[in-house]
């Protein structure tokens, strides 16, 4: 019998920083659609924080923010496929 040696591969998965605790001077505004556009998805939905690796403090921050801009007609609630 030849025994075979099964190799494993082996992923290394580092943890994702919040950009804005590392960056406090990066503000969470409803004005900057740019910004908040990174963390939405393009059918208009929030993207998760697994996803997006922003902490939970910062997550309800950008969910507020979203929402504001959405009223204001800055973000699009959903877009529209047919």
């Amino acid at each position: 019998m030849i025994q075979e040696t099964i190799e494993r591969k082996v992923t290394i998965r580092h943890k994702r920083k919040c950009r804005f605790c590392a960056e406090s001077a990066l503000p969470i505004d409803y004005r900057d659609v740019k910004l908040l556009g990174t963390l939405i998805s393009e059918r208009g939905k929030i993207l998760p924080r697994r996803l997006t690796g922003v902490c939970a403090k910062h997550q309800r921050k950008v969910t507020r923010e979203i929402k504001k801009a959405r009223v204001l007609a800055l973000l699009p609630f959903t877009t529209i496929y047919r």
